[in-house]
């Protein structure tokens, strides 16, 4: 089952790392910090970066939910259980589960390791607060996976009509608030953990023909 957990925003990777300290051997299955791509424009090019997709949250995979919600109770009380009830917390629900995978064209069991899109995130988000950029990154254990929600390909044909190509907005057309092609971005609107979101995910234009 699928568990999530808010954190201070851009100390992911510690609680991570803190939870590997205090909770038991084999309660934990997965921990989950989703990621996306994104296109930025640095003195007048265009480069791509990875973002967290949640910030503040980590998605843990754990067959054992009761011995889980005690020992995190030691976690500092920085962080929260989301849906926690005094001696329980609730799973995510399966469609959310779904959703999350399909953003990130997981299979069951199959999550892509790379904690390098994690630390770097870390690091732009401690020198956007006016904090010192950690010099070693935190790193992560080979429990902990990083998936990435890539870029969606699109085309942009007469009038400005847009057309998904590929990437994670495919069979999304229906959620898609707005495209911003200025800023590379799509906004979907979606209903996720018990709230309606809005998505921010990056798009790479490959085929211009607009008037």
């Amino acid at each position: 089952m699928w568990y999530v957990m808010q954190v201070v925003s851009g100390r992911e990777g510690h609680t991570v790392l803190l939870m590997e300290r205090i909770l038991s051997r084999g309660i934990l299955k997965n921990c989950i910090v989703p990621m996306r791509r994104m296109k930025k424009k640095y003195e007048g090019r265009w480069q791509e970066v990875k973002e967290k997709l949640f910030p503040g949250y980590v998605f843990l995979i754990s067959e054992q939910p009761q011995l889980l919600y005690d020992e995190l109770k030691q976690i500092p009380a920085l962080t929260k259980l989301l849906g926690s009830c005094e001696e329980y917390f609730t799973p995510l629900s399966d469609k959310d589960v779904r959703f999350l995978m399909r953003l990130q064209s997981m299979q069951p069991g199959g999550y892509g390791k790379s904690s390098e899109g994690l630390q770097e995130a870390e690091k732009i988000h401690s020198f956007r607060e006016g904090e010192e950029p950690d010099a070693s990154p935190v790193g992560l254990s080979e429990g902990t996976e990083v998936s990435l929600v890539e870029l969606s390909k699109v085309a942009v044909g007469e009038n400005r009509r847009i057309r998904i190509i590929s990437g994670p907005l495919k069979n999304l057309e229906g959620q898609i608030k707005k495209i911003n092609l200025h800023k590379r971005i799509a906004v979907v609107k979606a209903d996720f953990m018990g709230n309606r979101t809005l998505l921010h995910l990056g798009i790479e234009i490959v085929e211009n023909k607009r008037n």
